[in-house]
């Protein structure tokens, strides 16, 4: 895809987000900011049999935020948090599809931020 067509792909995440809102019945849920311009997001997250079996976000923050948000959430749903895991802020970056300068690349991987931190508070709370 031209760089352009990624433009217009992140903006209709921007503009219609997949999953945004709340679950009723969570596994998880985690926050995360990024004080430099500004964004909230938070990540709920139903874990069943080792897998995301469902997962919203709710926030307010860039297009580039809103939209890596809305992107990860359609992309990990169903997989293992072994899976989820082994995903990299490159991984994010090649989602969205075009060059992330560094002051944005905090704004791209906030919601992989916030979902790593869950996981990892889920299993420590999990393991004692």
């Amino acid at each position: 895809m031209s760089d352009s067509a990624y433009r217009e792909q992140i903006m209709d995440h921007y503009r219609n987000p997949r999953n945004k809102g709340h679950l009723d019945n969570f596994s998880f849920k985690h926050t995360e900011s990024n004080p430099l311009c500004g964004d909230e997001l938070e990540i709920e997250v139903k874990v069943d049999g080792g897998a995301i079996s469902d997962i919203k976000f709710s926030g307010k923050g860039c297009s580039i935020s809103q939209a890596s948000a809305s992107m990860l959430t359609e992309f990990v749903k169903n997989k293992k948090i072994t899976e989820v895991n082994e995903l990299t802020r490159e991984d994010i970056i090649e989602m969205l599809g075009i060059p992330i300068g560094p002051v944005r690349v905090k704004c791209a991987v906030l919601s992989l931020v916030a979902l790593k931190n869950g996981i990892r508070e889920l299993e420590e709370v999990k393991n004692g």
